[in-house]
């Protein structure tokens, strides 16, 4: 490595300018967010989202905000071919990519102990999007984000995956799962790329369907800030390891008010 870029390693907060970010799942509420600070940051922004009305036109939302040269695609992280179509299109119209957020993700609540709700179909489903997805987003970019030479895999996780209170407990599992990648991935990567993930409390978005009106009231009791997060609390912690934790790698990072003392 050269002096010049050992230097810039250790200049805090490091810029982004120049770097290419990748926001899978860019059209939910933390994607969104996320690509907000990282463009403010300095970097280019390409965003994923799935061929759904609702999900094309909040990507376009946001693109028209954050205007030339970020971008918006359409993939699937359930479907790995659409993902090395997609970084085809990267390495054609961006040539490089720094920095790649695992933002997708999908649940639907299941009472625990309600063992028969929680269906074959509904596991395999939970676990193809909230980590076999990640993991095929992560194996399709290495080779992008190793040429980089100090990339960056940053997951959402959450506290789910070790307090075992979640949705359902199959997104427990899952969310476990994102937390032992992370640990490997950061042996299996380095030194080219860094991996970490971001695990999220009770986040203000509409992720989890069918929270009742008073849900956030109590969340918002129990947890010692007294507060529920929202979406920009956890892009500021996305934004932070690309900025802010050059020599972390391989670790979870709680974002959560305290909610899992």
């Amino acid at each position: 490595m050269s002096n010049t870029a050992q230097s810039e390693r250790k200049t805090y907060p490091r810029s982004l300018k120049g770097k290419v970010a990748l926001v899978v799942g860019g059209a939910g509420a933390i994607g969104a967010a996320t690509s907000r600070m990282l463009a403010a940051a300095g970097a280019t922004i390409v965003v994923t989202h799935m061929d759904t009305e609702r999900d094309t036109q909040a990507a376009k939302t946001l693109i028209a905000e954050l205007g030339a040269p970020h971008a918006a695609y359409v993939a699937n992280v359930v479907d790995t071919a659409s993902l090395v179509a997609l970084r085809t299109v990267l390495e054609k119209e961006h040539g490089r990519l720094d920095i790649l957020v695992n933002a997708a993700g999908f649940t639907k609540p299941v009472p625990h102990a309600d063992l028969d709700a929680l269906t074959d179909e509904l596991i395999d489903l939970m676990l193809q999007v909230n980590w076999r997805g990640q993991f095929a987003t992560v194996r399709t970019f290495a080779p992008l984000l190793k040429a980089s030479g100090d990339g960056l895999v940053v997951s959402i996780s959450s506290i789910a995956a070790f307090t075992a209170i979640g949705s359902s407990i199959a997104y427990c599992a899952a969310k476990a799962g994102i937390d032992v990648m992370t640990k490997a991935l950061g042996r299996a990567l380095a030194p080219e790329v860094r991996v970490l993930a971001v695990s999220p409390g009770v986040v203000d978005t509409e992720f989890v369907p069918g929270r009742s009106a008073d849900f956030n009231d109590k969340v918002m009791a129990s947890t010692p800030l007294k507060r529920i997060g929202d979406a920009e609390d956890i892009a500021a912690a996305i934004t932070a390891c690309a900025t802010m934790l050059g020599y972390s790698t391989g670790h979870i990072i709680q974002v959560d008010g305290g909610r899992a003392l």
